[in-house]
């Protein structure tokens, strides 16, 4: 099923549609729809629907090595990032579904596997809402160096992006300077407001686990598909694709593992006739409700209904307790959703909150640090920090944010 058929716009009606962009030069608009999402809160919400099947989820915990006997894989070691603890766990097989890190992991099985990853690195800033229509994006399909560049309404703002180059893999890719200088010359080139640093509310860097092809060029011509490796030992990787192709993804590699085991009784995949957490009531209405019944002011009440669904009622009752109050001005998340997260979605650490909870830090990173303190003082009350983890915490939230360009 569709979402909206293409045309093309003359040059009264494109720039109507999109008043920022310069009218000089202009010829015409090609109008075409597209979707988009929150992808960390579909992480989350991914992850409590595991949950509910019966998964075992434990944030913030590595893989350092791996169980043998006779030469195959029969579990993982795995070790705490915030208490030091480590334990082994036994396992009929293991599915490496690392996204970028995956080579990592392969590595860790095989010192001798060849990669079947080559990362790209894609570039983000966040500017005003005053960049971009409330309903409409901008695409522009080449750049001088070949690549496609947007500026789309998002979370309230105006997300710039991408820019597309190799990467190495780290925990937390940092945009350069020069990259934010990029993408700043071409709100400059096609807008007829002027778009400088100072306008740059926050920036951000994520890995694309590229399929590797040695005869392409460059990362923008790497295949977005995913592939499936088992190792000599039995370790199952799933890498590349994306979030589009992801229940694809799972399917092909819980029927792969099934048919590997032998396993004649288990059902196929039947991912595509599950819903994710929060969508089996969710009313599309449902924020002038919750505005009404609770009091949330129209901004908060339509981000509450839109990233929690059916389960906003729980933050809600969190909210009604004295937690209604934004964390941060001019912004819709509420105190209550970081009780929330650390009560319900497995936040350990503030940067959980602010980043992949809500995307306060995302968007403005002023407002992030400036909200970290309370959200800090929150989570340390719900999960029971002592002096020395609140320490390092705020540690931890400082090198995050006051390090970004």
């Amino acid at each position: 099923m569709g979402i909206g058929g293409s045309r093309l716009l003359g040059r009264k009606e494109t720039l109507r549609r999109y008043p920022m962009l310069k009218a000089q030069g202009l010829k015409a608009g090609v109008l075409y729809y597209d979707g988009q999402f929150n992808d960390a809160r579909m992480a989350v919400s991914v992850a409590l629907t595991a949950v509910e099947f019966g998964a075992a989820m434990a944030n913030h915990v590595a893989v350092t090595g791996f169980l043998r006997e006779n030469g195959r894989t029969t579990g993982v070691l795995v070790k705490d990032s915030i208490s030091g603890d480590a334990w082994p766990i036994s396992a009929r097989v293991v599915i490496n579904a690392t996204g970028p890190f995956a080579d990592r992991i392969r590595l860790m099985d095989d010192p001798a596997a060849p990669p079947i990853l080559k990362p790209s690195e894609g570039v983000h800033l966040l500017l005003d809402k005053r960049f971009a229509p409330l309903d409409t994006g901008l695409l522009i399909p080449r750049t001088d160096d070949g690549r496609v560049l947007f500026v789309l309404p998002w979370e309230d703002h105006a997300l710039v992006g991408t820019t597309d180059d190799p990467a190495e893999v780290s925990e937390h890719p940092r945009p350069t300077q020069e990259n934010v200088n990029y993408l700043l010359r071409y709100i400059e080139r096609y807008f007829n407001i002027q778009a400088s640093e100072s306008d740059v509310k926050a920036t951000w860097a994520g890995l694309r686990p590229l399929v590797l092809d040695p005869k392409a060029v460059d990362t923008a011509k790497l295949s977005r598909d995913h592939v499936l490796r088992e190792s000599p030992s039995g370790l199952i990787s799933v890498s590349g694709g994306k979030w589009t192709t992801y229940r694809k993804m799972a399917c092909d590699a819980v029927d792969y593992a099934v048919q590997r085991l032998g396993l004649k009784t288990a059902k196929a995949c039947w991912t595509d006739r599950i819903t994710i957490v929060g969508g089996e009531n969710f009313d599309p209405d449902g924020g002038g409700k919750l505005a009404a019944e609770f009091g949330f002011s129209p901004h908060s009440a339509s981000h509450l209904n839109r990233s929690y669904g059916d389960r906003t009622s729980v933050v809600a009752r969190i909210a009604g307790e004295g937690f209604g109050v934004p964390l941060a001005e001019g912004h819709p998340y509420l105190e209550a959703e970081a009780i929330y997260a650390a009560r319900h979605e497995f936040a350990q650490h503030v940067m959980d909150v602010l980043a992949r909870r809500t995307p306060l830090a995302l968007l403005d990173t002023a407002a992030a640090r400036a909200a970290a303190p309370r959200v800090l003082d929150l989570m340390a009350g719900e999960l029971g920090w002592n002096a020395a983890r609140r320490h390092e915490e705020e540690l931890m939230v400082a090198e995050r944010l006051d390090t970004a360009i």
